[in-house]
C-alpha cells in the first residue's frame, strides 16, 4: 500500500534581518505532502485561515460613477446645450452635476476597484467630489490605488 509521505518545514517564528540589515528571513511552517504522485503544500493544523478581504459595494458610489457617465454622454451628444440646462432637466442643483460630471476623470483603475467593490476604505462620495487631481498617477497616489 502506498503510503502519503509528508516533510515539515520550519517552525513558526518571528521575522528576522540579516547582518547586513538588508533581507529578512520570513519561516513559514508548510507540510510538503504526497498522495497519488502530486505534490500538496498544506498548512498546519493549528494556522489560522485566510482569506482575501470580501469587496464592499458602495452603491452610492456606483450610483454616482453611472450619473457621471450618463450626463457627461448626454452633453457630449449634444441633447443639452449646457450643464445648467441639464440639471434643469434632471431637476438638481448645477454644482452638484458638475461635481459628479467631475467623476468621469477617474483612472480606469479608481473606477474599477469602485464598481468592484475593491475602493480603499476611507473613500467616499464626499470625499470625490472635492478637488482631486486629474493625472490618474496623482489620484492613485493620493486614495491608495495602482493607476494604469
Amino acid at each position: 500500500m502506498n503510503r502519503p509521505t509528508t516533510l515539515t518545514l520550519g517552525p513558526i517564528g518571528q521575522p528576522k534581518l540579516s547582518r547586513d540589515g538588508r533581507t529578512m528571513v520570513v519561516s513559514i511552517p508548510i507540510s510538503l505532502r504526497r498522495s497519488g504522485g502530486r505534490k500538496r503544500v498544506v498548512a498546519p493544523a493549528t494556522a489560522e485561515a485566510w482569506a482575501p478581504p470580501t469587496p464592499q459595494v458602495d452603491n452610492t458610489l456606483v450610483k454616482a460613477l453611472v450619473r457621471a457617465h450618463r450626463w457627461r454622454n448626454m452633453l457630449e451628444t449634444n441633447m443639452f446645450a449646457s450643464v445648467r440646462e441639464l440639471a434643469r432637466a434632471e431637476r438638481i442643483n448645477e454644482s452638484y452635476l458638475c461635481r459628479i460630471l467631475r467623476l468621469t476623470l477617474l483612472s480606469p483603475a479608481l473606477t474599477e476597484a469602485i464598481l468592484n467593490g475593491l475602493q480603499p476604505e476611507r473613500l467616499d462620495l464626499a470625499r470625490l467630489s472635492k478637488s482631486i487631481p486629474i493625472e490618474w498617477q496623482q489620484q492613485g497616489q493620493l486614495l491608495g490605488i495602482e493607476a494604469d
